[in-house]
C-alpha cells in the first residue's frame, strides 16, 4: 500500500458508501502505517469474510482471506488475535447485499 493507512481507509469507505454499501471503521490503528483488516458482511447469504493484505509468491501486494471461516464469531476471534499481535491494526466493516469488498487491489483466493 502506497498511501498512509488513514487515507487508504477513508477512500475504501467512500468507495463502498458511494456504491450503496454501508462501511465504517470499527477500530482505528496507526494513521500512517497500521495494517488493515476488511470484514465484509454479505447480508443476502448471511455470511462474513475477512481480508488482509499480504505478499504473494512474486512479492506483490495482494489481499487474501487469512481464515476460511464465515461466521461472525470466528472472524471476531481472528480480529481479536490480530489486535493482540499488532495493536496498530485498523478494522473496516462493510455491509453489502451481495458481499462486495470494494478493494481495488488484487484479491487472491486460498
Amino acid at each position: 500500500m502506497n498511501f498512509p493507512s488513514d487515507i487508504w481507509v477513508a477512500a475504501l469507505i467512500r468507495r463502498a458508501n458511494k456504491e450503496g454499501a454501508f462501511a465504517v471503521v470499527t477500530r482505528k490503528g496507526d494513521p500512517r502505517a497500521g495494517a488493515i483488516l476488511v470484514r465484509v458482511w454479505n447480508s443476502r447469504a448471511s455470511e462474513m469474510h475477512i481480508y488482509a493484505e499480504a505478499l504473494n509468491a512474486k512479492g506483490e501486494s495482494v489481499w487474501i482471506e487469512p481464515v476460511s471461516a464465515t461466521s461472525e464469531a470466528d472472524l471476531e476471534a481472528y480480529v481479536q488475535r490480530a489486535v493482540r499481535i499488532d495493536p496498530d491494526i485498523w478494522v473496516v466493516d462493510i455491509e453489502d447485499v451481495t458481499g462486495r469488498h470494494f478493494l481495488v487491489e488484487p484479491v487472491e483466493k486460498r
